[in-house]
């Protein structure tokens, strides 16, 4: 019987672990919502269910355990499929996808946020007024990948330029 137990409390602790190490996606809305009450960057992922580096993203850079927690509690984080069916309003503008039975129709709202450089999966880091600071092209490690996103709310957002910012940046890897 214990040794029962102790299978279930090891199950339990690798579940709650697993769920940590995964950045918490929200669509448009709920973020826009969640922003609402308490503001935070805003981490946008443009995706196409047919791009393979997409989802080599969120395989591995995305289920990254330092990335997830990071992005968890320093971004509102959107999963957006740059081709999607949905209509979303949003600051007295209604975007949709012109052609949604189309083959690689584009939503309005993806190509907007790209200025129309349709390349997967691309990123769109914005402020929390909705103020687009950067679009980041190209599938991007882990290791590779946190210094971009912790610029942006460590430096960027506080004026600093990037390479004054790398002169001191240390890793959250080397610090475990």
């Amino acid at each position: 019987m214990k040794l029962i137990y102790t299978l279930l409390a090891s199950v339990l602790i690798s579940a709650s672990g697993f769920s940590q190490s995964a950045v918490n996606w929200m669509s448009w809305d709920e973020a826009v919502a969640a922003n609402n009450k308490n503001p935070k960057m805003i981490f946008v992922d443009t995706y196409t269910d047919w791009c393979g580096w997409c989802k080599k993203m969120d395989a591995s850079t995305f289920a990254d355990p330092v990335i997830a927690k990071y992005m968890n509690e320093n971004y509102y984080s959107i999963k957006m499929d740059a081709e999607m069916k949905d209509t979303i309003n949003f600051n007295g503008y209604q975007f949709v996808n012109p052609n949604p039975n189309g083959k690689r129709s584009t939503h309005q709202l993806a190509a907007s946020l790209l200025d129309n450089k349709l390349s997967y999966p691309s990123f769109v880091i914005l402020t929390p007024t909705f103020e687009r600071m950067q679009i980041l092209p190209g599938y991007k490690g882990a290791k590779d990948f946190e210094p971009i996103i912790r610029y942006f709310v460590e430096g960027a957002s506080k004026g600093v330029q990037y390479e004054d910012y790398m002169k001191d940046f240390s890793s959250l890897y080397t610090q475990n």
